[in-house]
């Protein structure tokens, strides 16, 4: 069980780093820009603030599962899978306060992980809706932690290049 839960951590914290560069140039206000080249849809495109947002829901999701405590749906929360971004810096948190949140995520999920037992990864699925393909937490934690992550981190990626800024 060791190295998986090494194996996780060493790509959450590639993860956090990755994400920590690829906002460091950004003001507040780029942080919700949504691209408006005529070959990019605009309409749904996720910008970093929204994705930090969303990102950040599921740090406390992974701890309870983990932990064996209860939690509500993600997909219900603010800035959940059924919100959408908006270009309104009002909206958000500060660029500061959304990677400030994001860091203290991931630190709660590496101790919740490093306190973990075998029995915490051998748990059921407590949320019905990630159930059939994740029917145990162990099951659920690199998609969540790596594969949700990373996808958005890749989104990130994507926006910059359409905003006109260099890679990271």
């Amino acid at each position: 069980m060791q190295l998986f839960i090494d194996s996780l951590l060493r790509g959450w914290d590639r993860n956090l780093d990755y994400a920590k560069k690829l906002v460091a140039d950004l003001s507040d206000e780029q942080m919700v820009a949504m691209p408006r080249a005529a070959d990019v849809d605009a309409v749904g495109c996720n910008h970093p603030a929204w994705i930090f947002s969303h990102l950040n829901v599921f740090h406390p999701v992974i701890v309870a599962m983990v932990t064996g405590t209860t939690f509500d749906d993600p997909k219900h929360a603010p800035f959940g899978m059924l919100t959408r971004p908006e270009p309104d810096v009002s909206i958000y948190p500060s660029k500061s306060e959304l990677i400030g949140r994001f860091e203290q995520g991931h630190k709660d999920v590496t101790e919740a992980l490093r306190a973990a037992d075998e029995s915490a990864l051998n748990r059921d699925m407590p949320l019905e809706r990630w159930q059939a393909p994740f029917p145990k937490v162990g099951s659920m934690l690199g998609y969540i932690m790596l594969v949700h992550e990373s996808t958005h981190m890749g989104q990130i990626s994507a926006w910059r290049r359409a905003q006109g800024l260099p890679s990271v």
